[in-house]
């Protein structure tokens, strides 16, 4: 009996709450209906060049969808000026409540795409779970959940990341205070629900990202679990580049006739051009030499095939006298966050990475993806070179092939249905310098390439 007597209370006082939100909502909407964007802290437009990836889009804008102001405030100035075809096609379907099941290239919103109807449908007033975004990777859940604090600035919605290789204690501790958005890697959030931590029993709403990686082997039998401890039919939002059996499988186990979005006629971004150039193994390092001397790189990304081999290149870069970070799974969770962290404010030029840096990955200034090893998985090579031309912006991909990897090479290139050419003797700093494709031939690539000639380190 004071257990239903204190519930009682306790719903009495959300009533309570959730009706001064909406005055103060309503109140917001009706004092400065007209100049309330020209109060916002709005970043300096992007004037770089848009592939149609993120252009072709059916003309909506966000206020649109009905969202809230505060929502709003949060989008614009983050920059977001209008929303892209995954977003235009996925978020009125999101906040209807039905289960989405979509398809897009890396790269284009994606993320967007799920963080603003689930923070749309998060009720503030409200102290418990309500959604749940499981991705695969650490550096991926730290991602998101900056992406979600910038949108939700304006709403007073907590947001809290929880990943594997931090301290247990510092999560179980948050979850004692008010948490109502959860990004989670797949095994920490399943040991924070096994020890009864972590209350599932309000979560209405899970997103899965990266749905192919989360349904692979390295995870089996984990989103199962996860279902499990979640209220009965909880909308379900899955997104992936690649559509695999296993992603098949659970969409017919557990999806309610969800809406398919499909945005993937091609699966390679149109502003990513793909050289590849033949290499005896011992050269690979001379051509790298040569690959930084004469391209006009903003950052780059240099993927390996292993953690001993991302170790070993990055010294020798640092060795020929370029800035080099390097990062790979089997390194200390507060380093790998440091480097992330680094990199993307640009404190160093080149990224030397295994395939953990692979998924969702977005760091805006990586206009260079070079294959130092080539892979053998034709959904490897999409992600990796995906890290370039985000957003619908310019990029290349250079892949640096030994006589071993030449069967390989026709079967990826068959299997996505691209073109990876010879690489020529110059790349036209057109197809990935934003400033040469804006201005279509000016000459301030050339100074950019003698300064780093002159630096030795580049820093920036």
């Amino acid at each position: 009996m004071m257990t239903e007597k204190i519930n009682s209370n306790h719903g009495n006082m959300v009533n309570n709450k959730s009706l001064q939100y909406a005055k103060e909502e309503n109140q917001l909407v009706i004092g400065d209906d007209m100049g309330w964007k020209s109060k916002l802290k709005i970043p300096p437009k992007d004037n770089r060049f848009k592939t149609s990836d993120v252009t072709d889009t059916r003309g909506n804008e966000f206020e649109e969808f009905c969202l809230k102001r505060k929502l709003l405030m949060g989008i614009f100035e983050k920059g977001w000026e209008r929303p892209s075809p995954i977003q235009e096609a996925a978020i009125p379907i999101a906040l209807s409540g039905k289960d989405v099941l979509a398809r897009a290239k890396n790269g284009t919103g994606k993320t967007g795409a799920y963080c603003i109807p689930v923070l749309e449908q998060i009720d503030p007033t409200k102290d418990w779970i309500q959604a749940l975004i499981m991705v695969p990777t650490r550096e991926l859940a730290l991602q998101t959940s900056q992406i979600c604090i910038e949108l939700a600035k304006h709403l007073d919605i907590r947001v809290m990341v929880t990943t594997g290789g931090t301290v247990l204690k510092d999560d179980i501790l948050r979850l004692y205070q008010k948490v109502q958005l959860i990004i989670a890697t797949p095994g920490r959030i399943l040991d924070l629900m096994d020890k009864k931590v972590a209350d599932m029993s309000h979560c209405k709403i899970l997103v899965l990202d990266e749905a192919d990686k989360l349904l692979s082997l390295d995870f089996q039998g984990m989103l199962d679990h996860v279902i499990l401890k979640l209220p009965k039919d909880p909308q379900i939002l899955l997104f992936s580049a690649t559509f695999p059996l296993t992603v098949k499988n659970f969409m017919e186990k557990h999806l309610r006739e969800p809406y398919e979005i499909n945005l993937m006629e091609e699966l390679t971004l149109k502003g990513v051009t793909q050289y590849y150039a033949f290499v005896q193994e011992r050269q690979k390092v001379h051509c790298l030499n040569t690959l930084f001397s004469k391209l006009q790189i903003n950052q780059s990304i240099i993927f390996c095939n292993s953690t001993q081999r991302v170790e070993l290149l990055a010294k020798k870069i640092t060795e020929l006298g370029y800035c080099c970070y390097y990062i790979h799974a089997k390194m200390a969770q507060g380093h790998r966050n440091r480097v992330f962290h680094d990199f993307r404010q640009g404190l160093c030029r080149n990224l030397v990475c295994s395939d953990l840096f692979t998924r969702g990955i977005d760091v805006q200034a990586v206009n260079v993806v070079i294959n130092f090893d080539f892979p053998r998985m034709a959904e490897t090579y999409l992600h990796r070179i995906g890290r370039s031309g985000r957003f619908g912006h310019l990029g290349i991909a250079i892949n640096l092939i030994t006589y071993e990897d030449r069967f390989d090479l026709h079967r990826i290139e068959k299997e996505l249905g691209t073109e990876i050419k010879p690489i020529p003797k110059v790349i036209d700093p057109a197809l990935y310098v934003a400033n040469v494709a804006v201005n279509s031939g000016e000459s301030s690539g050339n100074d950019f390439n003698n300064s780093s000639n002159e630096e030795g380190n580049v820093s920036k």
